[in-house]
């Protein structure tokens, strides 16, 4: 789950990191009054959860409160990548000296999460690896010992931070650190963290990715999702407890457990089709559960068959087969289906199935292969 530009900067403000005076608006005539309130120059920014606002468009600079409402009814009547703009921000205009990129994410090759860092700031981080690698400054955290001084002083070291700066660097690093630790985060970034002309340092922009698997713990934020940025299938998979991913092929595939479910793919794939999506059951699956999982792969016009994989243990065969048949009946498919239902109460889900016009395999390779040639075929 990703929060908004603003909602990441207010959670690192609840943290002591320096951030910019602004709100965010809904309305042309909120940011008029919004920028009134701070005087002078602000910055208009749109709030969509995809980068590459200010390419698109979407940041601004109004140099009073009538460019204020005029720029920000012009951002709000965009889309961006697909998304309307629902708010803005409007924040302080800064002047900026110096641009810093830092960030906190997890690095699951060391096991461990990693501080980063480049004198680079204010553009595509991946675009600065990629060309100039050695820009970028990493260290490693060690997770029982937490953030150290001597990580963020390796940190300012590493990106040439004057010493003067290097208090002020601190106290945003513990800040970030401990938002990122509190709220479950995979990613918290600032991008860019910057010098002003006097001084100071301040989060100009902000970015949080929590991980969806910690969301049951944090309440208060997942009440921030926008929904608008994302897929209306996801959204109702999440509603019935499933792992649902949209992919770009024709086979839906729909497996209890996520291990299967990888397998499954990759059988597809090995036999010359695409997945369509990962769908992920879960063990005991109900018939309203499989139902759902069905109609939701069935929205997906671009599949061309689709192909169950039931491993029954704690899941039931029988179950997943009513769920089937009620789904069938409910969204009367046009595309051929294949199953392999091994496990508890197979034969029985199988006697089920056997009135439906359904392929059946024994094996996942045989499965993944009739899959394929039912796509092609269709």
């Amino acid at each position: 789950m990703k929060l908004h530009e603003y909602q990441s900067k207010n959670l690192f403000a609840q943290y002591g990191v320096p951030i910019p005076k602004g709100r965010v608006a809904a309305t042309a005539a909120e940011a008029r009054e919004i920028a009134d309130e701070l005087g002078g120059r602000v910055v208009i920014k749109s709030q969509v959860l995809v980068g590459g606002r200010g390419k698109a468009g979407g940041v601004k600079l109004a140099n009073n409160g009538d460019e204020a409402e005029q720029l920000a009814r012009e951002i709000l009547s965009m889309e961006i990548k697909g998304l309307p703009v629902r708010k803005v921000l409007v924040d302080q205009g800064i002047d900026i000296e110096t641009e810093i990129y830092f960030g906190i994410t997890n690095d699951r090759s060391a096991r461990r999460p990693v501080l980063i860092a480049s004198a680079a700031g204010g553009v595509d981080i991946e675009e600065v690896a990629a060309t100039t690698p050695e820009k970028i400054i990493r260290v490693h955290v060690d997770p029982l010992l937490g953030l150290r001084d001597y990580n963020v002083n390796d940190l300012a070291a590493g990106i040439e931070l004057p010493r003067i700066h290097w208090k002020a660097f601190g106290q945003i690093a513990h800040g970030l650190w401990k938002a990122y630790l509190e709220s479950d985060a995979t990613l918290a970034e600032i991008n860019p963290l910057v010098i002003t002309g006097d001084g100071q340092l301040l989060a100009v922009d902000g970015k949080v990715v929590l991980d969806d698997n910690a969301l049951f713990r944090q309440q208060n934020l997942v009440e921030m999702r926008d929904l608008d940025a994302e897929d209306n299938s996801e959204i109702e998979a999440n509603k019935f407890g499933l792992t649902y991913i949209r992919l770009d092929g024709e086979i839906g595939c729909m497996v209890n457990g996520a291990g299967l479910a990888m397998a499954t793919m990759d059988m597809v794939k090995l036999y010359g089709g695409e997945p369509a999506n990962f769908l992920d059951i879960g063990g005991g699956a109900s018939e309203e559960k499989v139902a759902a999982a069905l109609r939701i792969i069935l929205k997906d016009k671009r599949v061309k068959a689709v192909l169950f994989n039931v491993f029954g243990g704690i899941t039931r065969g029988d179950e997943v087969a009513k769920g089937i048949l009620a789904a069938l009946k409910e969204v009367n498919p046009d595309v051929p289906m294949v199953i392999r239902l091994v496990g508890t109460n197979a034969e029985e889900g199988r006697k089920l199935l056997a009135e439906a016009d359904m392929i059946t395999a024994e094996t996942l390779s045989e499965a993944a292969q009739k899959a394929v040639e039912a796509a092609k075929g269709a």
